[in-house]
C-alpha cells in the first residue's frame, strides 16, 4: 500500500520549487491532489510533470492569492467539495522579498511579505484546522525556514514572518493534538529554487553564482539543497507514519542551524 493510497493532499505555492517538488513525491505515492499557486502557467506545469510520473493521479488546480482571506477559504472549500476531505495540508506559499538592512527595509515590502509568509499561513491554518478537526485527522506541514529559527541578515521581513510561521506551528500543534491533527513546520536552509536564484540575482547581479558559493559557505556540507530533498522529507511529515510528530519544527538545511 503507497502511504497515499486515497489521501488527498492541499499544496499552496504547488507551482514550482518545494511546492512542486513536495507534489510530485506524494503523487507517486498515491495522493490526490489540489496545487494552489498564483502562477498560472506553473500550476500547469506541475501538473504535467506529476501526471508524467503518476498518470493515474487526480491533480486539480486552482489560481488564488494565499494573502488574500476568501480566496483561501474558497480554496479550501473547493477541496472538500471536490474530494470529500483534506489529510494532508504542505501549507507552503511564500516570498523572500528584498534585501536590505531594517532600517532601510521598506514598510509596504514588510507588510507585502508579512501578509504573504505569515499571513497566508494563518489563514490556511484556520480554514484547514476547521476541517481537520471536525474529521478527526490530518496532518499540516508549514514552510517555516532557517530564518524562522535563527538570524540571517538583511531580510527583517522574511525573517518575521518566519519565525511567526514557527510561533503559530507551535501554538496550533498544543491546540490540536487532542482532535487527532498534528501540525508541524519545516525550516529549509539553502535551497536551489526559483526564488533562491532570484534571491542571489538580486544581490549579486551576473555574478549570483560566485555569491551563491558564498551563501553555502555557512553551511557545513558546503552545497544547496535539492527541491526532490524536501519532498522526500514533507511527504514523511504528512504521512501517518509521522503522526505524533507534533508542535515540531524539522531543520532541513544541512546543519546550518547548528554551526554556531
Amino acid at each position: 500500500m503507497k502511504r497515499f493510497e486515497n489521501k488527498v493532499v492541499l499544496v499552496t505555492g504547488g507551482g514550482s520549487g518545494l511546492g512542486r517538488a513536495s507534489a510530485l513525491q506524494v503523487a507517486r505515492e498515491g495522493a490526490k491532489l489540489v496545487l494552489v499557486d498564483l502562477n498560472k502557467d506553473g500550476l500547469e506545469e506541475s501538473k504535467k510533470e506529476i501526471l508524467s510520473v503518476a498518470p493515474e493521479a487526480e491533480v486539480e488546480v486552482v489560481e488564488a492569492d494565499v494573502a488574500d482571506q476568501k480566496e483561501v477559504e474558497k480554496f479550501v472549500q473547493y477541496t472538500v467539495d471536490k474530494f470529500g476531505k483534506i489529510d494532508g495540508f504542505f501549507n507552503n506559499a511564500g516570498v523572500e522579498g528584498k534585501q536590505s538592512e531594517t532600517e532601510n527595509y521598506g514598510i509596504d515590502e514588510f507588510n507585502r511579505v508579512v501578509s504573504i509568509n505569515l499571513n497566508g499561513v494563518f489563514y490556511g491554518m484556520k480554514y484547514v484546522l476547521k476541517v481537520m478537526k471536525e474529521q478527526g485527522f490530518g496532518s499540516i506541514v508549514n514552510t517555516a525556514s532557517v530564518g524562522g529559527i535563527r538570524g540571517i541578515g538583511n531580510q527583517s521581513g522574511y525573517a518575521a514572518s518566519k519565525h511567526g510561521v514557527v510561533g503559530l506551528t507551535r501554538n496550533s500543534g498544543v491546540e490540536y493534538g487532542q482532535y487527532g491533527v498534528s501540525i508541524k513546520a519545516i525550516a529549509p536552509g539553502a535551497i536551489m529554487t526559483p526564488m533562491v536564484e532570484g534571491s542571489l540575482k538580486q544581490i549579486g547581479g551576473e555574478n549570483w553564482e560566485e555569491v551563491g558559493k558564498e551563501f553555502v559557505s555557512v553551511n557545513p556540507m558546503k552545497r544547496f539543497g535539492k527541491p526532490e530533498e524536501i519532498g522526500y522529507l514533507v511527504a514523511f511529515l504528512l504521512s501517518d507514519q509521522a503522526d505524533f510528530i507534533n508542535a515540531a519544527v524539522v531543520p532541513i538545511d544541512g546543519g546550518q542551524s547548528y554551526k554556531y
